[in-house]
């Protein structure tokens, strides 16, 4: 089984306007907040504007004198762009496939995989499992060939094909490469698990 493991994200959290939100909703000043917690009004007023990360301690701080629970401040908003040049890559382990992931690294209900492949790029000799349910691949550009312990599948720009997530599988591009997505019900791999 192949596992799914993204890359690090490249941006730093930013937890700043959500700690600020809290501070206001409350009515409290930076003065009132700095004498609750022992910090400086300037050391409160950086991590507002993320130009400083606090420890943990100072922010398990932060959070207590605010009556905000630090886990808070990590939840992903519901509504989530991922950007196909700043979405994280993944290596699931084929040639000449430069794969990403554009669903939010939490997400555990599907994952979809934008692969970029290669003229020639393939899943390897040997078959291989992810651990789903659901698998479905969409090319949309150029040929692929799905191979199966007892038939092979040739796609074309515009095919989908669906099959059961465990099933022994490997692919190649044609000559001309390809572009496909993948979608993974559910999640293969997830960061909340």
């Amino acid at each position: 089984m192949r596992p799914i493991h993204p890359t690090a994200a490249a941006e730093a959290i930013r937890i700043g306007a959500k700690l600020r939100s809290s501070r206001l909703a409350q009515g409290l000043t930076l003065e009132q907040l700095a004498q609750a917690t022992g910090l400086t009004k300037g050391f409160i007023s950086r991590v507002e504007r993320d130009d400083t990360m606090p420890s943990v301690p100072t922010l398990v701080q932060l959070c207590q004198a605010l009556s905000l629970q630090v886990g808070n401040l990590f939840e992903e908003p519901e509504l989530q762009l991922i950007p196909l040049d700043t979405a994280p890559a993944i290596n699931m382990g084929g040639t000449g496939a430069d794969e990403r992931l554009v669903t939010p690294r939490s997400e555990d209900r599907v994952q979809v995989l934008r692969s970029t492949l290669a003229p020639n790029a393939s899943g390897g000799d040997q078959l291989y499992t992810v651990n789903c349910s659901l698998e479905s691949l969409h090319v949309i550009t150029g040929e692929l060939v799905i191979a199966f312990a007892d038939r092979q599948v040739a796609l074309q720009a515009g095919d989908t094909l669906t099959f059961p997530g465990r099933t022994p599988h490997t692919w190649s591009a044609g000559a001309a490469g390809a572009e496909a997505v993948w979608v993974l019900v559910p999640a293969a791999w997830s960061g909340s698990a």
